[in-house]
Formats: C-alpha cells, sequence, structure tokens
C-alpha cells in the first residue's frame, strides 16, 4: 500500500494495542551497492548513537559502535570505531559478519547476509550459510553512554566460535581521521576488558562479552590498520587513518544460544544493573509507549515509524552539565533538539520548526516545555542561539529568524498542552524580544521605520535559514528585508499582540483601581502595550502587501532593499528569485499575504518547486540552479540552497494548500506519496536531509534531519485527522 492510500484509511484510531514497525530495508538478491550506500542510526537520548552502514563497513568518520556523549569540553566521542566480527564454523570457511574497507586493499562484504530488516525502529542483520543461521542486532540503552550488540544462533549443525576484535580510533567524531598513534592498553576488569586510551583526557572503554553465563576469553594480539572512508573521500574530506586492535574476544555459542557483547564508557559495575536482555526488553517497552503516547493518527505504519523516528533528535544535552543544574534547580529539566546527524548539534530554528512534530504529536509535552525553557534561558540582546558548537556551553547567535519561530513554537505548544502558564512567565522575554527589535539588535538585525519591515545583515555572515558558507565566501546573503522573515515577524506581532490582551485583562482584574488603559505598575512592567503591537503589525501587513508583491511573475520577491556587492552602488533592484521562502506568507497561523494572492504564488510554486520528496530551493530556470548537490564542500555549499530539495519544506507547502483549497485534502495526501520510500533511501527508518533536485533525487546531506522527520509527521497528522 503506498503512503497516500494508508493515510485515507488510516484515520480511526486503531482497536488494538500498538504493534512494533517492521520494515524490511534489504534482502538478499537487492542491490549489494545498497549494503553501502545505506545506513542506520540508534541513538541514546544524550546526543550520542551508534550508526553504520548495513554491511557493517564504516564509510564515515562518525560510523561506529559508541559515540558517547561526554561533558563540555569533550562532546560526543568516538569510542568504538569497528568490530570485526567472524562465525567459525568447524570444517567451513570463517562467516563474516562486517565488511571492511582496508587501504590498500578490497572492500569486503558479510557475503552471508540475507536480509536486514527494523523491528521496533532497531536495525536487524540476519545471516544464513551452509545450515548456519544467525541474527545479530544493536541494542542502546536511554540515557545512558552504552551500546549492546546481540547474537542469536538460530541454527548451526553443531557449537561455533563467535570471534569479535574490536578497533579504535578515541576522538571527537567529527575530528579528521589523520594524526593520533596507538598506545591503547588492554586490562582486566571485574567483568570483561577495559581499553585505556592514551592519554589522560578520554574515559576508559569497558567491554564485556558473554554468551549466557560464560565469559569471553581474550587474545591479546596488537595491530594497525589503515582503513579507507569512502563518503569522506566523495565528500572531499580527511578520507583515510588508522585503527587499532588490542585483541580479540572469543565465545563458543551453541545453537539456540545467544550471546552478547557491552560497550560502555560507564563503569562494570555501573552497567551490570541492567543486563542486556533486560535492556533489549526496557527498550522495547520504551519505543512501544513513544507509539501509544502519540496522536492516533500516527500509530501504524508510515506514521509509527516516523514517531519512532522523532525520538532520535529529542535529548537531554548531556554535554552541557550546565543547563542541566540550572534548570533543574527551577524544577525543568534541560532538553532540546539535535538537527540532525551526524554531525549537527542543537540548533535554535531546527528546533523550534520541529517542536510540534517531535513532541506535541508524540505526546510530550513536558519535554517541548523543557526545550523552550532551555533555549529562553540561552537569549540574549533579544536572540536566541543559533546553535550550540559541539563540546561547548555557550550558544552562537548568527540568526535573524530563530526568535522569530520560538513564538510559533510557543503558540504550538500552547495549543496542544492547554496551558498558559509557561508563556506568562516568558512574557517579559517575548515583549523584550520585539523591543530589541525596534531598536536594533545583533548583525544588523531591526526594524525599519519607514516600513515597519524587518531588516538583516552583517558582513561574513549568513543570517537565514539558507545559510551556507565556505571560507569567506557567504552563498546566499540574503542580507536586507526577507520574505519569511518579515512573515515571521508578523506572525510574532500578531500571537504577541494576543497574548498581551489577555494579559492585561487578567491584570486589569487584578487591579481594578487603575485607569482605563493603564493597568498599574504590572502592565507597565511590560512595556509595549497590545494596541502598539497592533499599530505595529497593521503597519508591516501593509508594507509587505505593498513591496514583497512580484507582479510579473505572480508570485513574492525573496529579498527587498537588498544591500549592493562589490563597487556596485545605488538602490538595488528586488530580487525576483522563485523561492519556497515565501510559502511562509501564507503557511504560518497569521498569513501575512492578502488572500487573493494565494492561489498565484501557490500554482507557481508547485509547478517550479515541487517534487516528490521536498521543495527545490530555487527555481530551475534560474542561472545559479543546481541539479545535483555533490563534489567536494566547496561543490556542495555552492548548490546547498541554489536548487537542491529540502524535504522539511513540504510541511509549509501542504499547510498553505490546505489553508487556500481546503477541500482539496486528496491532493496533498498525494503530495505525500512517496514519504514512505523516503524512509528506506539513506538513514533507513529516518528522513534525510536534502535530495538532488533533478530524479532520482537521491538522497545527501544528514542521514537523518529533525525538521524533515518533525515536519513529515505533522503534515501526514494534517492531511489524516478528521
Amino acid at each position: 500500500m503506498n503512503v497516500a492510500s494508508e493515510i485515507a484509511t488510516s484515520a480511526s484510531p486503531p482497536a488494538a494495542p500498538v504493534e512494533a514497525p517492521v520494515r524490511v530495508v534489504w534482502r538478499r538478491g537487492d542491490l549489494v551497492e545498497d549494503l553501502m550506500a545505506r545506513e542506520w542510526l540508534v541513538t541514546n537520548g544524550l546526543g550520542g548513537y551508534a550508526s553504520g552502514t548495513l554491511a557493517g563497513a564504516p564509510s564515515r568518520r562518525f560510523h561506529g559502535l559508541l559515540i558517547a556523549a561526554l561533558p563540555a569540553p569533550l562532546g560526543r566521542t568516538m569510542m568504538l570505531n569497528h568490530l570485526v566480527e567472524e562465525l567459525r564454523v568447524a570444517g567451513a570457511p570463517a562467516m563474516v559478519l562486517s565488511g571492511l574497507e582496508p587501504h590498500p586493499g578490497p572492500l569486503t562484504l558479510p557475503e552471508a547476509l540475507a536480509e536486514v530488516r527494523l523491528v521496533n525502529g532497531r536495525p536487524h542483520w540476519r545471516f544464513q550459510r551452509d545450515g548456519v543461521v544467525l541474527e545479530r542486532s544493536i541494542v542502546v540503552p536511554y540515557g545512558r553512554n552504552t551500546t549492546h550488540v546481540i547474537y542469536r544462533l538460530i541454527e548451526a549443525p553443531g557449537p561455533v566460535t563467535l570471534v569479535l576484535e574490536p578497533l579504535l580510533d578515541v576522538r571527537p567524531h567529527e575530528a579528521p581521521l589523520a594524526g593520533r598513534g596507538g598506545g591503547y592498553e588492554a586490562r582486566a576488569s571485574a567483568r570483561g576488558l577495559a581499553l585505556v586510551p592514551p592519554g589522560a583526557d578520554y574515559p576508559v572503554l569497558h567491554l564485556d562479552a558473554r554468551a549466557e553465563a560464560q565469559a569471553a576469553t581474550f587474545v591479546a594480539e596488537a595491530r594497525e590498520l589503515e582503513v579507507m572512508y569512502r563518503i569522506e573521500q566523495a565528500r572531499g574530506y580527511d578520507s583515510q587513518g588508522p585503527l587499532h586492535g588490542v585483541g580479540r574476544l572469543e565465545l563458543t555459542l551453541a545453537p539456540g544460544q545467544e550471546a552478547t557483547l557491552t560497550v560502555s564508557t560507564e563503569g562494570p559495575e555501573e552497567a551490570a544493573t541492567l543486563p542486556p536482555a533486560d535492556a533489549r526488553a526496557l527498550d522495547d517497552q520504551r519505543r512501544l509507549r513513544l507509539i501509544a503516547d502519540a496522536d492516533a493518527t500516527l500509530r501504524r505504519g508510515v506514521g509509527a515509524e516516523l514517531v519512532l523516528a522523532a525520538d532520535a533528535f529529542v535529548i537531554s544535552p548531556r554535554t552541557r552539565p550546565g543547563d542541566e543544574a540550572r534548570l533543574r534547580a527551577v524544577g525543568d529539566d534541560a532538553r532540546t533538539v539535535i538537527a540532525g546527524y551526524h554531525w549537527f548539534t542543537d540548533w535554535g530554528r531546527d528546533t523550534m520548526i520541529s517542536l510540534e512534530g517531535l513532541t506535541l504529536l508524540t505526546g510530550r509535552h513536558a519535554e517541548a516545555r523543557d526545550i523552550l525553557q532551555t533555549f529562553a534561558h540561552h537569549m540574549r540582546d533579544g536572540l536566541i542561539p543559533n546553535l550550540f558548537p559541539e563540546g561547548e556551553s555557550e550558544g552562537l547567535y548568527h540568526t535573524a529568524d530563530a526568535t522569530l519561530w520560538f513564538f510559533h513554537a510557543l503558540e504550538r505548544y500552547e495549543r496542544a498542552a492547554g496551558e498558559i502558564e509557561t508563556r506568562r512567565a516568558l512574557l517579559p522575554k517575548l515583549v523584550g524580544i520585539i523591543e530589541k527589535h525596534l531598536g536594533g539588535t545583533r548583525y544588523g538585525i531591526g526594524v525599519d521605520p519607514a516600513d515597519g519591515l524587518l531588516h538583516q545583515g552583517a558582513p561574513g555572515y549568513q543570517l537565514t535559514w539558507m545559510d551556507a558558507k565556505v571560507g569567506d565566501w557567504v552563498v546566499t546573503p540574503r542580507r536586507g528585508k526577507a520574505v519569511e522573515i518579515n512573515a515571521l515577524f508578523y506572525n510574532a506581532l500578531c500571537l504577541l499582540e494576543r497574548w498581551l490582551r489577555e494579559e492585561e485583562a487578567m491584570i486589569a482584574r487584578r487591579e481594578p483601581e487603575s485607569e482605563p488603559g493603564e493597568g498599574g505598575g504590572a502592565r507597565a512592567a511590560l512595556g509595549l502595550s497590545a494596541a502598539d503591537v497592533a499599530n505595529l503589525a497593521v503597519n508591516t501587513r501593509r508594507s509587505f502587501n505593498e513591496r514583497f508583491w512580484y507582479a510579473e511573475g505572480g508570485y513574492l520577491y525573496d529579498v527587498i532593499d537588498g544591500e549592493a556587492a562589490g563597487e556596485q552602488e545605488g538602490p538595488v533592484a528586488p530580487d525576483a528569485r522563485l523561492r519556497p521562502n515565501q510559502l511562509l506568507a501564507i503557511s504560518l497561523p497569521h498569513p501575512v499575504l492578502d488572500r487573493g494572492r494565494w492561489e498565484s504564488v501557490l500554482h507557481t510554486v508547485r509547478e517550479e518547486l515541487l517534487t516528490p520528496f521536498g521543495l527545490r530551493s530555487l527555481a530551475r530556470r534560474h542561472p545559479d540552479y543546481k541539479a545535483n548537490y555533490d563534489g567536494d564542500l566547496r561543490a556542495r555549499d555552492a548548490a546547498y540552497h541554489q536548487g537542491t530539495v529540502w524535504t522539511w519544506l513540504i510541511g509549509p507547502f501542504v499547510d498553505a494548500w490546505l489553508k487556500a483549497f481546503p477541500g482539496d485534502r486528496d491532493g496533498a495526501r498525494g503530495f505525500l506519496a512517496a514519504l514512505g520510500d523516503g524512509l528506506g533511501r539513506a538513514g533507513v527508518g529516518t528522513l534525510s536531509e536534502i535530495c538532488d533536485a533533478e530524479p532520482p533525487y537521491q538522497s545527501r546531506g544528514c542521514i537523518a534531519q529533525a525538521w524533515s522527520v518533525a515536519e513529515a509527521l505533522r503534515v501526514l497528522h494534517l492531511v489524516t485527522e478528521g
């Protein structure tokens, strides 16, 4: 059943308890190339993860079985890069369970691999040859820097030997591959093996391998192996480096038995408090509960898979212990959103766009509130952070839209959770945001008093979501008055006006002696009044419709009042490039664009920008259009927002379409028809960041992106409800 058909038949809540979704992502007979092209990801709720290719051979510097989330200044750290796995059967060649690409040397693939499935969002491999059937699965316990690799021997002529060799290059997970030597030390511990990295910066890595109650035998044998990472090579990065082995673990396994390798930065005693079998059962329970807690429209099929995918991004920022301490002191928990795996940290813009899909539709209202409080705590000069750099505790603030998305996310939270105290507590900060924007804040962000529109821009900075930069080259600077920034600003003003009117009414009831319109001392403490904000909104809307409409094209200019480049002097013509940014002028709860212009914009955007996997970032007819996102860093960033398809943009497009054509729910469902295919194209069970702009729309960028998953969840619910 395709996704459109599934959507049409899934509006009623399921009568039976939720079931674990299962997706076959590869089986013998499929393209062998897909074993290296497709990747799996399991996360720990702290920002840490385990990830690799279906073949087991690492193709990125980010692939490993344990990337631990460690306190600043370490951040996310590659602790176990690879595991050489063999099954030795008497009288037969060894069965290779995980591939590897040595340099020099040919790529090895697990020839006995019969099938790879996602079961309840976790990868399961099935190997089958000469009467031997073995299954392997990965469990990453929530809230712990631990990975369990579980092996189950289903069939065999007799006992077999499982041989496991850990290979290490302990480093920051995004660090270059070259430049570190060996010197890893293996020590026996109370429960298994302790691997000590050279130097004192990194924690000890604890390994415990056992079949039933029988511990593995360790055979010491140091070696160094040079490995090629083919995706890093294709992306123009450092692509080969050494992995260091200290020896191998050997286990005897009888048919019907299970063996487990536990890898952890926690001590043996702490790791032993939750045995692998219990960790697996509890993880399954947690995942089923996530599905059960989600909106009824999302509890099966693609919806359930997306709910599990969403869980990867909502984390406790363990790498910033200061956040946890400060927020717990006032009764909140530190929560944030990882923008994408593998290399993104938490970004303000991505978090606020993703909040509704990741947390509100999945029933995680308390976590949504904590996310809002975490970012509000870091507000500076009327701005929330653009991002938090890896391993650091303070944010960077070079963004013009993240703070405006904060208003939208807060309104979505209030609507879903049904409580207003969070907003009331934040109201002085919300007023302060607008006041800072009126007076001008960092990076040239401020309101033009001549027309009430918001301008932004500073040399060397990219402040909108189209933020590619290579060295000193800002690819799409968009300095001036950008269309989506002003749509967001108008929406924020409308929301703030309503919130201030409600607050003023509450104050008036408490202070009846105040003169009408005064509001007493409590009212004065807020600064701007609802009437002030209403006047600002009226002026912004009028100027927007007068100045952004591109009559010749029947759509909206992307930027007006842009800044001259180079030696150019005088006024700069409005930027008439056809981009998807204008959709926010319709899609937001308070659309700034006049109703009579909606259909013209939407038909143009549909014709020129819509694809099965999202929207192009630039129309094909423009000279700067790039059909493919590939090559080295400079080539990729030159294409990043110059045609490349962005999955998250399907959200604003569907919102705008249903506003303009509320009776065309079937048409809106059709825009999501390829959604299920997207879950198996790059990061299996999740949605990638971007795609090429032309068929076959090759998935690119991050294999798992927060706003891609969040917006897909949100609009899947939108076209299904009712």
